[in-house]
């Protein structure tokens, strides 16, 4: 079975329901994914930051104890972990405000080796961050070169958007190295100003991946593109307790549906609609559960239920 190593930042989110703090768990987009695919069973491997500090020891314990390799997760000194405070609004829905303390000389870590077959996760800032983006494209190179199958996560966040133009060709490389993309209409709206899942797959996506889901959010669907035709797919309806994990979540779950199928970036272009409904299918039910928890990933027993089934 397949290997999967995440690359992304990670924090430790305090969640905020009515001006009050309710929850504080590591966090970091990648981070939920790669948490909740640890918790599924599967050989996961991490790559990112974190201070020599208390929320450090707890970042990397909680990785562990999820069942995550972090080995390759650097633990700096001279500044601290980083904080993430959510807030929730009265749809569960959430606000971010960021607080970093990083030092000059970032992501002093081994990177794990890569074999074909294995999937790697990226996505969010820190893979167009232009402090660290001469690593992280050379690990993301490095994995293509691999044969691994790589997934990128846009993410793209609104604080980022005076940025946007600077950023526009790492994230055109990005796109270059990806074999499946995933971005949300928040992320072209702030990227292009462009909401329409096709328009997006037409103009800015199909050039460079030719797999790309759209997602709208809750009140939307999801949108599959690839190069033999497209699908459209409901949003479960649940009752929402927090978002802060929905689209990780989502990733996490077509991952986990990627590789439970045996799907490498060798025979990604094989793959069937049915296929690609089952996988999809798994996105969507990760997110759903994760979003009726305070958390940012799947429950264990949840884990050990659903992965059961196959």
């Amino acid at each position: 079975m397949s290997k999967i190593i995440g690359i992304g930042e990670t924090v430790l989110d305090i969640l905020f329901k009515n001006g009050q703090p309710v929850k504080a768990v590591p966090g970091g987009s990648v981070y939920n994914s790669i948490i909740s695919l640890g918790r599924m069973g599967l050989e996961t491997s991490f790559i990112s930051e974190v201070g020599d500090d208390r929320v450090g020891e707890m970042i990397l314990s909680h990785l562990r104890d999820s069942g995550v390799d972090a080995s390759s997760v650097c633990c700096f000194s001279g500044g601290k972990s980083p904080l993430s405070l959510a807030f929730l609004n009265e749809r569960n829905d959430a606000e971010y405000l960021f607080y970093k303390d990083y030092p000059n000389n970032r992501l002093e870590a081994d990177f794990p080796p890569i074999n074909p077959g294995d999937i790697v996760l990226y996505g969010s800032y820190f893979v167009l961050n232009p402090v660290l983006r001469h690593k992280t494209r050379a690990f993301l190179e490095y994995a293509h070169e691999q044969g691994a199958l790589l997934y990128y996560d846009i993410n793209f966040r609104k604080t980022h958007i005076p940025e946007r133009i600077k950023l526009s060709e790492a994230l055109i490389e990005n796109l270059e190295l990806a074999d499946i993309v995933r971005g949300s209409a928040d992320d072209f709206n702030y990227l292009y100003d462009m909401t329409d899942g096709e328009k997006v797959y037409r103009e800015k996506v199909s050039f460079y991946c030719r797999n790309f889901i759209f997602t709208s959010g809750g009140d939307g669907d999801v949108r599959l593109f690839t190069a033999n035709g497209s699908e459209r797919y409901p949003v479960k309806k649940i009752e929402v307790v927090s978002t802060v994990g929905a689209g990780d979540n989502f990733n996490a779950g077509v991952v986990y549906g990627l590789s439970r199928a045996g799907i490498e970036r060798s025979n990604l272009p094989a793959v069937t609609m049915e296929q690609w409904n089952g996988i999809i299918g798994c996105g969507l039910d990760f997110s759903a559960h994760a979003c009726t928890l305070i958390e940012n990933y799947v429950d264990k027993q949840w884990a050990a239920e659903y992965s059961g089934r196959f």
